[in-house]
């Protein structure tokens, strides 16, 4: 665009005009390119710290002590992530991993709704917002709240999802919650109550909010059929999104059921992970519960954090396409030597789904949602993907030692089974990150909330 002066009147009007001679695009294209390039250079040098003044100066760079383990940047009592000890010479001590919420085991959790066949997430969701577990009624009537906030508020799928689609449902997901506060007549309003009224609303929301962001991207982008479905109240949110993103709508109680842990063991990880700490850092502010929240899916989308369940299902694809045989485990082998070099795959040196920054000997999601993956791969007939899952989280580590000469210690972490449960699933990739924020969307709503009342 440039403004060409209209000497035709006298009144000095600018009149806009667009440039449409190919060779002055091409050369403005080069222009910027070019500028582009030239200041990204002085970015890098003006930009870079001496990396001996974090020492100096005792900061605590990515919020870890020269040692690897975290530091303490605040409290909370929603979750407790427990995955090493620190002896008398400040050194990381390896313990099997635990998880707790609310003082209460994960493990606990989803054990008692496997032994009675239920779905708990909604359970487990109670007891995040509200500190304990719920009675039968106190049960009933949480699920009845929120199933009455199912369905998105009237015109909001076609004026905010359908008409304005993204290429990136986590992005769309993040704008549609901003939006909603144009539906709120009570947005800016940071009391607990009203914060709780918006939390349980985007409880509700959420799987709408998700399949209709990733149905109105496959029409637009993939040029695919558009299937929209309208929630049920009475169902789970586990069952609510198959149902929603399936284009009959169908699934199976295996299916939900396993989908239900798998949002149960991602429903909260303490108050220090990127996207928890950026809710109460947000929220500290006394911004709008719609503002904290948009900012914590933003954070979960960074690859390095709750995007790293794709980077798992992209070369497990990866994998598959390039081993004939994956049930010949010394092909799949010479093959993970390979990424390990950085010849295959991505380039990056690194086999995803292993290793975490919390958990040394063990990641406690990761072996419960492994029991259930098995089922799910029994049931399915895919026993030798599950195999080869088997195989990476056991081999892939003497690799990484072999290789790479690293001692630190490579469990399999819950982004390598949640994985191969989304696969077997057949849920899109694109939704994979999505589905967690939904399932993480009950512990930033608990962090919100203790952030404002602490």
């Amino acid at each position: 665009m440039r403004e060409k002066k209209n000497s035709a009147k006298s009144n000095n009007y600018n009149e806009t005009v667009l440039i449409t001679n190919p060779y002055e695009i091409a050369m403005n294209q080069q222009l910027e390119k070019n500028f582009i390039q030239t200041m990204t250079e002085h970015l890098m040098t003006n930009n870079a710290i001496d990396g001996s003044l974090y020492g100096k100066y005792d900061v605590k760079r990515g919020l870890r002590d020269a040692n690897g383990a975290g530091v303490v940047v605040g409290l909370t009592k929603i979750g407790d992530v427990q995955g090493y000890e620190v002896n008398e010479k400040n050194e990381k001590v390896a313990i099997d991993g635990k998880l707790y919420y609310r003082g209460i085991d994960v493990e606990d959790i989803v054990n008692s709704c496997i032994a009675e066949n239920r779905f708990g997430y909604e359970e487990t969701s109670y007891l995040l917002l509200f500190g304990k577990l719920p009675n039968e009624t106190q049960l009933a009537e949480y699920k009845k709240i929120v199933g009455l906030k199912r369905e998105l508020p009237l015109g909001f799928a076609r004026d905010m999802i359908l008409t304005a689609p993204s290429k990136n449902v986590m992005n769309k997901l993040a704008r549609s919650v901003l939006a909603l506060y144009s539906y709120d007549e009570n947005p800016d309003d940071v009391s607990i109550s009203n914060v709780l009224r918006q939390s349980i609303n985007l409880i509700g929301y959420f799987p709408c909010l998700i399949a209709y962001g990733y149905q109105a991207k496959r029409s637009y982008y993939d040029n695919q059929s558009l299937h929209l479905h309208y929630p049920d109240p009475n169902l789970s949110t586990a069952e609510n999104i198959l149902r929603l993103i399936r284009p009959t709508g169908e699934y199976t109680e295996l299916e939900a059921k396993l989908l239900d842990i798998s949002m149960i063991l991602h429903a909260e990880h303490g108050g220090g992970n990127n996207s928890s700490f950026t809710t109460h850092v947000v929220s500290s502010t006394a911004t709008d519960t719609y503002s904290a929240i948009a900012a914590a899916v933003g954070s979960l989308k960074g690859p390095k954090h709750g995007g790293a369940n794709l980077e798992v299902l992209e070369m497990m694809a990866d994998i598959k396409e390039n081993v004939k045989d994956i049930t010949d485990f010394n092909e799949v082998e010479k093959y993970l030597i390979k990424i390990l070099h950085g010849e295959a795959n991505d380039g990056s040196g690194l086999i995803y789904g292993l290793g975490h920054a919390v958990y040394t000997i063990s990641d406690p999601r990761a072996i419960l949602l492994k029991k259930m993956a098995r089922k799910l791969a029994e049931d399915k007939n895919l026993m030798d993907d599950f195999m080869l899952y088997d195989f990476i989280e056991n081999r892939a580590p003497y690799l990484f030692m072999e290789v790479k000469g690293t001692k630190k210690p490579m469990p399999a972490n819950v982004d390598l089974y949640s994985g191969f449960v989304y696969s077997a699933l057949n849920i899109p990739i694109d939704i994979a990150t999505p589905i967690f924020a939904c399932a993480r969307l009950s512990g930033w709503c608990a962090h919100r909330i203790e952030e404002l009342v602490a």
